[in-house]
């Protein structure tokens, strides 16, 4: 029979103390990670944007991005396609539009198969005169004209083309003044501004009674997120929508530019909608 003496007796004491303490740190820690996760697991979840089933309401227009610049307005009873690319597949399910807006010539805004196969006889088809020179003959003879400053009612909505441009030099390439058009559509007071391919030009800032704005952001070819948040603040339109910001390096911040915006005037509403759903 072997006695422990007070000493053994101490030394088992003491490392069964050890391991108990060595047990309970390691269930703290594996806890302390699991609450991390679970926690950015919520935030990721919290930031991304809103996958479209439906399209998002406002008061008197529903939106539904389609993808980067391509998205489908229906303003009671009348639809619009603001640049129609991506092919028919792209808007199936989608009512046929009533007005389809070209804004500029690039691939991402202009796709002269995708405008054939959506358009209905009684389409009417509105774009720069860049645009029109690029269509084949027969959507040629379908287009509607119209030029930075000149104006058009379609379905009860007034339709007016205003510029857009790159300011910086390195990007003065991309889109001159005069080529495209941004539009702003009125009806019953209400005013939609979409911004095509832009960087903050004064005639955006100077815009005034936005009711809700689609303001591009991405590098190297429009504006980077600050300036876009600069001209938003400049001409406060009561919701803005980022749209069109994919850019060379990825996707723009726009978390960042919904802070900025919202540091800046928490009254104008941002919000952002899934533009790149195979991404």
């Amino acid at each position: 029979m072997h006695f422990i003496v007070p000493s053994e007796k101490r030394s088992i004491m003491k490392r069964i103390f050890l391991l108990t303490l060595t047990v309970l740190f390691f269930a703290a820690c594996n806890n302390s990670e699991k609450k991390k996760t679970e926690e950015a697991s919520m935030t990721a979840e919290t930031e991304q944007p809103k996958k479209m089933e439906e399209p998002a309401s406002e008061d008197f227009i529903d939106i539904t991005p389609i993808e980067h610049a391509t998205m489908v307005l229906q303003w009671d009873d009348t639809v619009l396609y603001v640049d129609p690319v991506g092919g028919a597949k792209a808007f199936e399910g989608q009512p046929s539009p009533n007005i389809i807006l070209v804004t500029d010539i690039h691939g991402d805004h202009m796709n002269a198969e995708t405008i054939q196969a959506v358009l209905t006889e009684n389409t009417k088809l509105i774009a720069p005169q860049a645009v029109a020179d690029k269509l084949p003959k027969a959507l040629q003879e379908r287009v509607q004209v119209m030029n930075n400053g000149e104006s058009a009612i379609h379905s009860n909505i007034a339709i007016e083309a205003i510029p857009m441009y790159n300011l910086r030099e390195e990007a003065l390439k991309f889109h001159k003044k005069g080529r495209g058009n941004g539009y702003i559509l009125e009806k019953d007071d209400k005013r939609v501004y979409i911004s095509g391919d832009t960087e903050d030009i004064p005639e955006m800032r100077n815009l005034t009674n936005i009711d809700i704005a689609f303001v591009c952001m991405n590098l190297p070819y429009t504006m980077p997120v600050d300036k876009a948040a600069e001209a938003v603040l400049a001409f406060k339109p009561n919701v803005v929508y980022p749209y069109h910001f994919r850019g060379t390096e990825g996707l723009s911040d726009v978390s960042k530019f919904k802070d900025l915006v919202n540091k800046g005037d928490e009254s104008i509403t941002v919000t952002q909608l899934d533009w790149y759903p195979n991404q």
